[in-house]
């Protein structure tokens, strides 16, 4: 069974198990969520994808008890969440979406309070409450009154809130919201850290780029609907033939013979290269930034984020074809 000084006793695998969850919203044609099943490891981080409205934050409130689901099972460390959502709640951190208010406080107290009242002890919490500024370079910040803190500490402030002194189950909904660059990284390396501890930690965010390399698993939602599931690696597996080039530069010039490009920007254009003609098209792009035709260039692999955009294009145009049928 999982533990560590920094936790509470976590049970065995799975943390959470949904199963053909559904939740629908008078008046609205489209279900908020539509026979959503997933499953959460103890140890591991689930990323929960999706961009605004494709039914991720009711998943969140279903899982917490604020709603009801119309249908399906929520399963949370052995605890029937849907009959019992208020035991379910005590086995559950969360960093919600929206900053929790700690107007008189300061980080410090904030986080030491928060693991004081999920049980930890004085000393205990200190310490991790220290470890916890540390990584995330909050200190100079710790004591200083929340009204004179930005957006990105209160952020980071409600992350370590819900780390002090983690559940079975910890709950981060758009961690990185209103974090600097620097700060960003520093928090998924503690969430990774904070994984490691024991809990099953789900991630939701519609940060795609970020996402592919901070999480073990992945569920896409578009719609209300899983649309799918895995590893980045499984998700981006047939892509594998492709790279990405990606064109800076006010005026673009022409490509060589066919490529053709896909998504365009005021500065910007992306083009999709075989891999086999990877070699010919650095040359290419090398040429033109010493003719002072592009101003910069990069070749990559298909990312997560253009396995993302595939799939909900095609959800997309599967939408438009049956409505007009």
């Amino acid at each position: 069974m999982p533990h560590s000084r920094n936790s509470v006793p976590l049970p065995r695998d799975p943390v959470l198990r949904i199963e053909q969850l559904t939740k629908r919203y008078r008046g609205k044609h489209v279900p908020a969520n539509a026979e959503v099943s997933l499953t959460a490891h103890a140890g591991q981080v689930l990323g929960v994808l999706g961009h605004n409205g494709a039914g991720k934050t009711t998943l969140v409130n279903q899982i917490t008890g604020l709603l009801k689901p119309d249908s399906g099972s929520i399963s949370l460390a052995g605890v029937d969440a849907v009959a019992h959502p208020a035991r379910a709640r005590e086995l559950v951190s969360v960093q919600a979406q929206a900053n929790v208010p700690i107007t008189g406080l300061t980080p410090r107290a904030a986080i030491e309070l928060v693991g004081r009242i999920r049980g930890g002890r004085a000393a205990e919490i200190r310490r991790r409450t220290g470890e916890l500024l540390e990584a995330l370079d909050l200190g100079p910040w710790a004591d200083t009154p929340a009204q004179k803190i930005s957006g990105g500490v209160a952020r980071l402030t409600a992350f370590c809130m819900a780390a002090v002194r983690p559940g079975a189950l910890v709950i981060l909904d758009e961690p990185t919201n209103d974090v600097d660059p620097a700060r960003r990284r520093l928090l998924w390396s503690a969430i990774r850290a904070m994984a490691t501890q024991g809990p099953a930690v789900l991630l939701v965010t519609h940060n795609v780029r970020e996402a592919e390399h901070a999480v073990d698993e992945l569920v896409i939602l578009d719609r209300g609907a899983v649309r799918a599931a895995g590893t980045p690696a499984q998700l981006t597996a047939h892509l594998r033939t492709q790279l990405l080039l990606t064109l800076d530069g006010s005026t673009s010039p022409a490509l060589p013979p066919g490529l053709h490009a896909e998504r365009t920007g005021p500065a910007q254009t992306s083009v999709t290269v075989p891999s086999a003609r990877g070699a010919e098209v650095v040359a290419w792009a090398h040429a033109a930034v010493d003719r002072g035709e592009l101003e910069r260039f990069a070749l990559t692999p298909a990312s997560l984020e253009d396995a993302y955009l595939e799939l909900v294009a095609e959800e997309t145009a599967d939408s438009h074809r049956e409505n007009a049928a």
